[in-house]
């Protein structure tokens, strides 16, 4: 009988104990869920403006051979560079057309940006305004028909967008006309402190800076001037918005790769390049390099891991794999170079996280 009880005795405590493991396992995975955002850089699936000739032909998706790459995670962001409408005069003043780089992508391409799963996208940057208001305006609306939230021209700041129970705010800047600016880090400060306070979960901020071209790879931690431009202080501003609360910096414009850099636990990348361009880029050598950058982080938005896939363009090739894997080796020479104090470790497969 002593021993038909101790052996109860045994099996209800081992139950116990598998209940109370089960139980604590739930709270450890719930306490440290993660959330892997894919981001890209620029895209502009082609221009009816000057001809109709820079566009794609009819049916092609211009993420077809990187879809997968795209639909890996849970979030996914892109840079559109230029206009989304079918209407509306071009705002830059060109003697010869052929010369003047206004980008006028017709509506119906936002259908590819919807299959492809973009969530949210920037439209901060130096081409918004191609087409005036008119552009601005179907821009915003295209966009947001097809379910993609937006942020970067006046009137659209920034947006709050929730997905699988988490609010994400989303905040983007440029130093061009039309757009909330890079340069007013002050006011930058100030949009995301006004979303922290309106109960964003994660803070993701996209901006559109810096120098371009193939000599403009490195981050100078200065402020950079281009055809006499003040294309910002883009270092400085990335830490301003990190100090003030925001998780996640996403940089685009100088049409190439520039370094990452993890500073307060939180992800910084400051240029993703071009990434799905056609017919009017110049997408030589690293302008054709064109990365996929994975960041995983959890639901405080503390930087876990990143990985970098690597793919290519060239003129009027939309982006396809990089067997020489250019995009990734571009990003980590660029990191130890520019950033020797973060300790990122780089893996062959394009994977990178913090040495411990």
């Amino acid at each position: 009988m002593n021993l038909l009880k101790t052996i109860n005795s045994i099996v209800i405590n081992k139950i116990h104990l598998g209940v109370l493991l089960l139980i604590f396992s739930n709270l450890l995975q719930a306490q440290n869920k993660e959330i892997t955002l894919v981001a890209v850089g620029d895209i502009m699936m082609g221009t009816s403006f000057p001809s109709k000739n820079y566009l794609p032909p009819k049916g092609v998706n211009p993420f077809g051979k990187v879809l997968k790459e795209l639909q890996s995670g849970d979030l996914l962001f892109g840079n559109h560079e230029g206009t989304l409408t079918d209407t509306g005069k071009n705002a830059k003043s060109c003697k010869d057309p052929s010369k003047c780089y206004s980008f006028k992508s017709p509506t119906y391409l936002a259908d590819y940006l919807q299959q492809a799963g973009f969530d949210f996208m920037n439209i901060a940057n130096n081409h918004i305004g191609d087409f005036g208001k008119t552009g601005i305006n179907n821009t915003v609306k295209t966009l947001q028909e097809k379910g993609i939230a937006v942020a970067g021209v006046y009137g659209h700041e920034s947006t709050i967008f929730e997905k699988d129970g988490i609010k994400y705010g989303f905040c983007a800047f440029a130093p061009n006309n039309d757009t909330p600016k890079l340069t007013n880090i002050k006011k930058a400060v100030a949009r995301v402190k006004k979303l922290k306070a309106q109960g964003a979960d994660i803070i993701i901020v996209s901006f559109h800076g810096g120098a371009e071209g193939s000599k403009r790879t490195h981050v100078t931690r200065k402020t950079e001037i281009f055809y006499g431009e003040n294309r910002g202080n883009v270092y400085k501003f990335a830490h301003a918005m990190i100090d003030a609360g925001a998780d996640i910096i996403l940089g685009h414009g100088p049409h190439v790769a520039r370094a990452i850099e993890v500073y307060k636990d939180r992800f910084i990348i400051y240029s993703m390049g071009n990434f799905c361009t056609y017919g009017r880029f110049s997408l030589g050598g690293v302008l054709g390099h064109a990365p996929i950058v994975k960041i995983t982080f959890d639901e405080t938005g503390k930087f876990i891991r990143g990985k970098i896939f690597s793919a290519k363009q060239k003129s009027r090739v939309y982006p396809y794999p990089d067997p020489t894997h250019a995009a990734f080796k571009d990003i980590k020479s660029l990191t130890k170079q520019d950033f020797p104090e973060v300790p990122l470790i780089f893996n062959n497969d394009g994977t990178f996280y913090l040495k411990q």
